[in-house]
This record gives C-alpha cells, structure tokens and sequence, in this order.
C-alpha cells in the first residue's frame, strides 16, 4: 500500500554543452549547471544558465561570462525563495555588466542574453532576458516556456506581425532587452512550476533554434540521454550552417530513491 507514502523529492539530472559553430572564431556564449549547493546544511538546489553574449571582439565573451558567475554567486549566497534569488542575481549581473563596460571602453556597448533554471524542492523555478529560451517536454508535447524578447517575437505578440514573417527582413536581430546594456532590465522569472518524473527541460540559445526546429529538438530529448541529445543537436545545428555559437543543455526530472512496490 502506497497511497499515505510522501512521493520522493525530485532533483534534475542532465548535460549542457556549447560549441563554436561553424562560423564565427570565438564562443560568446557561456553555460553552466550545478546540479546541487548547499550552505549551512541547507540544500539549494540545482541551477542552470545559458548566456548569448553580444558586442563584438571579446566584448561578448567578457559578458555571458561575467553573467554566469554573477548569477551563479549571488543566487547560492541568498536564503530566499528561488524567484527572489533570480531576482536579485539578475540585477547584479546587469550591474557587473554596466559597470565594467563603463570602465573598459572596447566593450562599450555589450551585454549577453541570460535565460537560467533553478530546482529546488521539486519545483523549477525559471528568470530569462532576451532570446535564448526555454522548454518543457512533458507528456510528449514541447512547450516554449520562455518568450523571446526581440522586436519580431512582439510584433507577433501584438498581432502585427505575422508568425510566418517573423525572424526575417529589417529588425529580426533586434533584441529588447539583454543584460548590461542598460541601468535597469526587468527579468521575466516564473514562479515555482511542479515538475513531474520524466519531465525534460531543455535551455539553449538561438544559435541552436534558428537553425532548429522545435519537431526536432523533442526528437531528440525524448529519444536519447541528455549528453547524446545535446551533441546531437549541435551537430543539427551545424549541419544547418552553424552561423552562430550554439549552446543546448538538456535536463530531466528524476527521484534520487527508487520507487518499490510495496
């Protein structure tokens, strides 16, 4: 008999990788996951982050990078809810940015996409800005979590545009918000999602969905392992003309303890 037993906490297992492309001689992107930090005895979770740097030569590189770890440290060293966490590692990482680039005219201008996930007592918890994105897989059906925050992606939004037109002619690079570009940026974060066994959430950047449909990505996290699912994309990505770094994590829902009959 199972029906009083607590289900088991779930946690995120999976891969995250990026690559060059097939283009362009430097990587702007940066990536991370930690799948679990703990202070004081308290577990606070996993966290995920893809950044899409922008600003030309280095510029870029210097920004998704100052991104990752701005977020990565301000969010473990918070004792707040993850969204309030997200929040303010968020803010601080657009700070960082704004700041240094202030001090180091070469990177006049940059400023990196940033679209992170944290796990925590089997909720996922999500903060995005710009047009790397998000995704559920659950039940065989892919969802976009996030929405991309570019000129095209509102015109759609506001039904100007059309969803067939979208992503070509004038203004299809254009980005309304990236991190550092400016003093303030208003994240969209999501509260806590309960997250399912079996649940796959895919981050990446566009490097990888301009060239990848959606059809295929949910061929290929829901066929193979996270690390076999990543490469796999990528090389789709290049195949397609790899114009731009491509970064892709994958990560599935899991229980730490198997579930016995009883």
């Amino acid at each position: 008999m199972t029906a009083n037993r607590p289900a088991a906490p779930l946690r995120i297992a999976g891969a995250i990788r990026t690559d060059v492309g097939c283009v362009r001689q430097l990587n702007e992107d940066s990536v991370a996951f930690i799948a679990s930090a703990g202070r004081d005895d308290r577990d606070y979770g996993a966290l995920a982050l893809v950044a899409d740097g922008m600003g030309g030569n280095a510029a870029g590189e210097v920004a998704s990078a100052l991104a990752l770890e701005v977020v990565r440290r301000v969010y473990y060293s918070l004792d707040k809810i993850p969204s309030e966490a997200l929040r303010a590692a968020f803010d601080a990482a657009n700070r960082a940015i704004f700041d240094y680039a202030a001090k180091h005219p070469d990177c006049a201008g940059m400023g990196t996409t940033c679209t992170a996930l944290g796990v925590r007592d089997s909720l996922l918890w999500l903060a995005h800005v710009g047009d790397s994105r998000a995704y559920l897989m659950r039940d065989g059906r892919l969802t976009q979590l996030s929405d991309d925050q570019t000129l095209h992606a509102q015109l759609v939004r506001d039904g100007v545009m059309s969803p067939e037109d979208a992503g070509k002619g004038a203004g299809s690079n254009v980005i309304l918000q990236a991190l550092g570009t400016r003093l303030d940026v208003e994240p969209t974060i999501w509260e806590g999602l309960p997250l399912r066994q079996g649940d796959i959430v895919v981050l990446c950047s566009d490097g990888l969905t301009n060239l990848v449909s959606d059809a295929r990505i949910a061929e290929a996290v829901s066929k193979n392992p996270p690390p076999v699912a990543c490469r796999l994309l990528i090389d789709a990505a290049r195949r397609g003309g790899g114009h731009d770094n491509i970064s892709v994590g994958v990560f599935v829902a899991e229980t730490d303890i198997a579930d016995p009959a009883i």
